[in-house]
């Protein structure tokens, strides 16, 4: 029996073989003549001289074979659609969409920006903008103005795909005047704007001779057959902006072929979904999740994949779970903040449903911790796998591989480094930590297919961010602290930018955040250094209580508070205890379920929180007000 070592030993060792075989996965409609160029460290290049197309990959080949198959399932829990689309239908709609982004003047390299809600007619034109060659970006939905300015600025699309409004917990969220205001902010305005009108907001503004009507240009072109554009596996395919930067954002660009690769690669080896099968992630298509394995990776496998729009409590905290059954998903993937919020609700909910297709349930998009884990695991009674990985490399870096070979699952770790990637921890000097030993985690150059080329147009940013960690050797940084144990397996504790440096020890906020999270009545918790005048900073936690009884009056407050000292006493030592721990009943997260960490901290220091327009609960921002005395 093959085991994930020996495959991943021979990924590093002899990348051309190993990876020329990956490429099989994938439809070529031109041979590659190397596998990989890496003759300009750091940039890579795989399989140069190939051309595929990933439209074709994700859908064309696929409606050859099997048309009438189940392809994408759209449903809306906020507008109550639900539709379904063969293969065949959903190359029809792709096939629209490409004929009027070419009719728009699109074509191959120019940048679409795609600020959509989860709709179908966003997956529509992301693979439209494949098929043709264009370059999509998608930003997330109800971004702020200038948040969306900066990303056309330096995107510069020549078209702007949107829609009049998103829904969110019932609730219509406008998106056409944030992007009349970014468009007006921004010195790159594109050419045109191509409006899906859900009739959510009756009184948005249409720009003459800039805005135009889907639906309208849609009926024209419904007979429309549009060829692939077949490109080179280096040419871009599209640019995710990473979250949370300051300044400039860092425009992400992926290839094509590598991209291709080893989303196809991961469908069979990590997530082990095949053909005629069905997955359900719960992300957006503006996160990197909602790319990979919403859009092109379940679809390149010849998967159905479903695209959500709602939360995981509406109609009830049983939805996921009946759609699980209803389609029987096959694979799940989504988040350890939405594990922690079905936490809280009653676990009927989930023991309701027939869930007996689902073979694993994948949560990614942070660290996920312990009692979570053993809780969903518990209650699932099924494989619960946790993988690690990041915007800039598009899939998993750590990772079980149930579809090479069944290893113990342990609580609260992504287990172990992905075939591909030779990943390791390194000491603040360049070296290699041992086992148990804190680091820095790093991939040692090249990197695998389907990571990031460069920073779409800045090669010296690309460098100058991710591979100036040590002079010597040349490291890609992911700014993230780790820990290896004795059998190999890996612990993410938080970034090395959310270290607290408490009289000089440097302390993980996942550390202390876990530490907190141990004591019974503590459902989730939000921990942030906070300056302090003798130690530099000090650990402040944000708890959400399990029982909102335990915190009923200000005594039982108190003595909870005391107790929640006492476990992190006993877990890390007195250094790591919070100089506070704060009571509320929601943490301020952004819509994708990303803690405002930063946010978070500025309040606490009493600083301006900076833009919260992602916010998911405006009230948990008074919340951490209150707490705080503010």
């Amino acid at each position: 029996m093959t085991t994930i070592q020996e495959v991943h030993k021979q990924s590093i060792d002899n990348p051309d073989a190993f990876w020329g075989e990956q490429a099989r996965l994938v439809d070529w409609h031109k041979p590659f003549t190397q596998t990989l160029d890496f003759s300009r460290p750091p940039f890579a290049k795989w399989f140069v001289g190939g051309e595929t197309n990933l439209c074709y990959n994700a859908v064309d080949r696929h409606a050859a074979k099997r048309p009438n198959d189940r392809a994408l399932v759209y449903i809306s829990t906020e507008t109550d659609e639900e539709k379904v689309y063969s293969f065949a239908e959903l190359q029809r709609e792709v096939e629209r969409m490409a004929a009027i982004m070419l009719g728009l003047g699109v074509g191959k390299g120019d940048r679409v920006l795609i600020y959509m809600p989860m709709i179908a007619e966003a997956a529509f034109a992301m693979l439209a903008c494949a098929r043709i060659g264009a370059i999509h970006s998608v930003v997330f939905g109800g971004f702020a103005s200038g948040s969306l300015a900066t990303r056309i600025d330096d995107a510069a699309p020549k078209l702007i795909v949107s829609s009049d409004a998103g829904m969110r917990g019932g609730k219509a969220v406008p998106y056409k005047h944030l992007l009349d205001e970014a468009i007006n902010l921004a010195a790159n305005k594109p050419a045109k704007v191509l409006m899906i009108d859900r009739g959510l907001d009756k009184g948005f503004n249409k720009v003459d001779g800039r805005d135009v009507d889907y639906a309208t240009l849609r009926a024209q072109h419904m007979d429309a057959q549009v060829p692939v554009t077949w490109l080179e596996s280096s040419e871009p395919s599209y640019i995710p902006y990473t979250s949370g930067t300051t300044g400039k954002p860092k425009g992400v660009q992926r290839d094509t072929g590598g991209y291709a690769v080893a989303l196809a690669s991961s469908m069979k080896n990590i997530f082990c979904g095949g053909e005629g099968e069905t997955m359900f992630a719960t992300s957006d298509i503006g996160w990197v999740v909602g790319h990979s394995y919403i859009i092109y990776g379940p679809l390149i496998a010849g998967m159905c994949t479903i695209m959500y729009e709602g939360t995981p409590l509406r109609p009830d905290a049983g939805i996921w779970w009946h759609i699980v059954e209803k389609y029987k998903v096959n694979v799940m993937f989504s988040a350890p903040t939405a594990a922690r919020v079905l936490k809280k609700q009653d676990p009927a909910y989930m023991h309701k449903y027939d869930l007996s297709t689902l073979k694993h349930l994948f949560l990614a998009g942070e660290p996920l911790d312990q009692p979570t884990h053993e809780w969903i695991m518990g209650e699932l009674k099924l494989p619960v796998i946790d993988n690690y990985w990041q915007t800039e490399t598009g899939w998993p870096m750590l990772s079980q591989m149930p579809g090479i070979e069944q290893k113990p699952l342990k609580f609260g770790t992504p287990s172990f480094p992905v075939y591909g990637y030779n990943l390791k921890i390194f000491r603040e000097d360049g070296s290699i930590c041992d086992a148990n030993e804190k680091g820095i985690v790093g991939i040692m150059p090249p990197l695998p297919p389907g990571c990031l080329s460069t920073v779409w147009g800045d090669d010296a940013r690309f460098v100058s961010t991710y591979f100036s960690l040590f002079k010597e050797p040349q490291v890609y940084s992911s700014f993230d602290w780790g820990i290896r144990d004795e059998e190999g397996y890996h612990y993410i504790l938080g970034r090395t930018d959310d270290v607290i440096n408490v009289a000089g020890h440097r302390l993980g906020t996942r550390e202390i955040e876990e530490a907190v999270q141990a004591h019974p009545a503590i459902a989730e918790v939000a921990v942030v250094g906070v300056a302090d005048q003798v130690k530099g900073q000090m650990p402040m936690a944000f708890a959400v209580v399990k029982d909102a009884a335990k915190v009923a009056t200000p005594e039982l407050k108190q003595a909870l508070e005391k107790e929640v000292m006492k476990k992190v006493d006993e877990i890390l030592g007195a250094i790591a205890r919070p100089g506070r721990v704060h009571f509320v009943t929601v943490l301020p997260k952004t819509r994708s379920g990303k803690l405002l960490r930063r946010s978070i901290q500025a309040l606490a220091e009493g600083r301006d929180p900076g833009d919260l327009t992602t916010i998911e609960d405006p009230a948990a921002l008074e919340q951490l007000k209150s707490a705080l005395g503010a």
